[in-house]
């Protein structure tokens, strides 16, 4: 077991991090609106007389402290993350219990991390070669205090296995248990790229929408992506 006090901890200001989601997750409009996260509660309960199916767009919002939420433009793609949460779709340092928003220290970065899970998605459903889905590029900042994994990396090697997450999800478990705010670490898939794996939605501001983009499946790994907006194609290399 990794002792979490042997993991120092560094202030991660990033400004045009990337993170890139599936465009089938739509803005939820609790999120989005200027209300006082305070006044929630209030709104739920009121709207669900109307809309009993709010809860399945919103998410379990218990999982997000109250003094740890944000609202206001673009705050959807800062706390879905954190309140549509399953077992069925842990992550590096999540059993699937909690959230964590993930982002890349830049588009390359964040792209390399997504085909890698798209593209195992696709084998593991043998879906035929072709265009497949439609992803959204979101830029945003970050500014947390972070427990810092780049430094001695044969020292975290067992965190940053390629596709064993055991120990990682143990380790973001207890710190996310201590009061952490998440961890910044070497990509796994992008050599000399960084990303960040927060704990809690006000670690991000300023979500703003950049690319959409298409991923092409050529039957063993995503080999092309297109830049929706322009229609412009670019090799995987």
């Amino acid at each position: 077991m990794i002792d979490i006090n042997s993991i120092p901890i560094s202030e991660i200001r990033w400004r045009g991090s990337v993170r890139i989601i599936r465009s089938i997750f739509p803005p939820i409009d609790l999120f989005e609106d200027i209300a006082d996260p305070a006044d929630w509660p209030l709104i739920i309960s009121a709207e669900q007389k109307t809309n009993p199916r709010l809860m399945e767009t919103i998410g379990n919002l218990d999982l997000v402290p109250e003094n740890r939420r944000v609202a206001g433009p673009g705050a959807s793609y800062l706390m879905a993350p954190f309140t549509h949460v399953s077992p069925d779709r842990p992550s590096r340092f999540s059993d699937g219990t909690f959230g964590v928003l993930y982002a890349g220290n830049s588009f390359e970065v964040a792209l390399f991390e997504t085909i890698h899970h798209h593209g195992r998605f696709m084998a593991r459903t043998n879906e035929p070669a072709g265009w497949t889905s439609q992803f959204r590029e979101i830029v945003l900042d970050m500014n947390a205090q972070l427990h810092d994994l780049r430094g001695n990396i044969a020292d975290h090697s067992e965190l940053l296995r390629p596709d064993a997450y055991e120990a990682s999800q143990t380790l973001g478990s207890q710190l996310r248990a201590t009061g952490s705010d998440g961890v910044v670490y070497p990509s796994v898939r992008y050599p000399g790229g960084e990303c960040v794996g927060v704990f809690y939605p006000d670690c991000a501001a300023n979500p703003i929408q950049g690319r959409h983009l298409d991923y092409h499946w050529n039957g063993t790994a995503v080999d092309l992506y297109r830049n929706a907006n322009t229609g412009q194609v670019y090799r995987i290399a």
